[in-house]
């Protein structure tokens, strides 16, 4: 059986639970990581590979990391705007990638980033759970076959006590976050409504609120997509309770899910609720990746989702600046062209 060679780029607290999942991969050998801090990255193999049979060696330089440990895969968990050179690093290095969330911070980068993933042949998936478990795959699927007629409508929130929590960190600095709490554990929820409907977006209307801080903590979006879908969703960044709840309505049903974690769903058809068959298992966007790369599973993200995702982030900031709907790139190039 084929083994994959993977790396993990940036040590910090996000990368543990990707440390954890590749330890547990039978067909994974964790041969490499990477971070800027030696004391840090010391520290980060002790604590998830002590005793284990993965005995990683350590570099500073992504480069050299390359070069010496040749890997099969590398898993980015790095701040949000180092990721486009650093995916585009690992791609020249002959690398498929894992791209912590989100993948890049602009719509710019997204395109970029995803011609040059079809120029190597390499795989590129994004580190979303929801796009991996099972009540999403059951919503996309009802979506796709309009088992509760049309979606019209969706809603939803995610809260958390997001701007104590990064107080201090790389988070709240936007030439490293590219944005706050909309693009970071916001990104989830935004996914998940985009991955769902499939569809680019025509329109954004947004509001943020920084909270004294130089990134958006609060935000109220609404979004019409181009098959007329319409959504609403809020972001809290500064409540001590955290959730997150979505509902997609249907002309015949509705069905609520957990749009954070995908660990719940609710159905509602034409004669009240229902239990719903899911037909996939939950995998971790992890093993995902491997699968994929072992040509076992298709990759339940790719760099589509990421240039929807960088296209609805950067209409969410125009509209917020001028306080007008915005319409991403592609969206206004096609209007102008219809005209």
């Amino acid at each position: 059986m084929t083994t994959i060679r993977v790396a993990i780029l940036g040590c910090g607290g996000m990368a543990g639970g990707h440390a954890s999942k590749l330890g547990k991969n039978p067909d994974v050998d964790v041969v490499a990581l990477c971070d800027v801090n030696e004391t840090a990255l010391a520290a980060f193999k002790a604590k998830h590979f002590s005793g284990s049979r993965h005995q990683p060696a350590l570099f500073t330089d992504p480069a050299e990391m390359y070069r010496v440990a040749k890997p099969d895969g590398v898993v980015i968990v790095t701040p949000h705007t180092l990721h486009f050179s650093q995916g585009m690093q690992a791609l020249a290095a002959g690398c498929h990638v894992l791209m912590e969330k989100p993948m890049v911070t602009s719509a710019e980068h997204a395109h970029a980033l995803a011609a040059e993933v079809a120029k190597t042949g390499r795989i590129l998936t994004i580190g979303y759970n929801t796009s991996c478990s099972a009540p999403l795959l059951y919503l996309r699927d009802a979506i796709r076959t309009q088992r509760f007629g049309k979606l019209e409508l969706v809603s939803g929130y995610l809260s958390q006590n997001w701007l104590t929590l990064c107080a201090g960190t790389w988070r709240l600095k936007p030439e490293l976050s590219g944005g706050g709490q909309a693009y970071d554990s916001g990104a989830h929820i935004l996914n998940s409504l985009c991955w769902s409907v499939e569809s680019d977006i025509a329109e954004v209307f947004a509001f943020v609120d920084r909270h004294g801080s130089q990134v958006d903590i609060n935000s109220s979006i609404n979004i019409r997509f181009a098959n007329n879908v319409m959504a609403s969703i809020v972001v809290s960044g500064n409540c001590v309770a955290d959730g997150a709840s979505m509902h997609f309505m249907f002309e015949r049903g509705r069905v609520d899910v957990d749009g954070w974690g995908g660990g719940w769903i609710k159905v509602f058809g034409p004669h009240g609720e229902e239990k719903p068959e899911l037909a996939a298992t939950s995998v971790s966007p992890d093993d995902n990746f491997i699968d994929a790369i072992l040509g076992r599973a298709p990759a339940h993200t790719s760099p589509a989702n990421g240039i929807v995702q960088s296209e609805l982030m950067d209409a969410i900031y125009a509209s917020a600046k001028t306080g007008v709907p915005a319409r991403p790139a592609r969206a206004s190039k096609q209007a102008t062209s219809a005209r």
